[in-house]
């Protein structure tokens, strides 16, 4: 059974900084591209960053959040990392880890909302 599980969202102050978690099992993580989405209430769903397979390079920031965010992925521990810093209002969504090429999975997602 594949399982993609998010994990590290919450309530944060704008400025401030949290690192989102996605264990995953069932399927060949480190042979697949990975990506972060969210999706705002009302709104559409947003690629945020994504990550090659294997040697793990960042291939994609939005530009709503670059030089803020930072993707990376431990392969011997199937997961992938988003760690969000300087944090702003405009990024409350929830937050998805996802595939990003072949078969496509999606976890269940985390809420991360940012309000003072």
């Amino acid at each position: 059974e594949v399982r993609l599980v998010e994990s590290g969202g919450g309530l944060v102050q704008p400025g401030g900084s949290l690192r989102l978690s996605c264990a995953a099992s069932g399927f060949g993580f480190g042979s697949y591209p990975m990506k972060w989405t969210r999706q705002a209430p009302g709104k559409g769903p947003e690629d945020v960053s994504i990550i090659s397979a294997n040697s793990g390079i960042p291939t994609y920031y939005a530009n709503s959040v670059k030089g803020r965010f930072t993707i990376s992925r431990d392969n011997g521990k199937n997961t992938l990392y988003l760690q969000m810093n300087n944090l702003k209002p405009e990024d409350t969504a929830v937050y998805y880890c996802a595939t990003d090429s072949g078969p496509y999975y999606r976890g269940q997602g985390t809420q991360v909302t940012v309000s003072s």
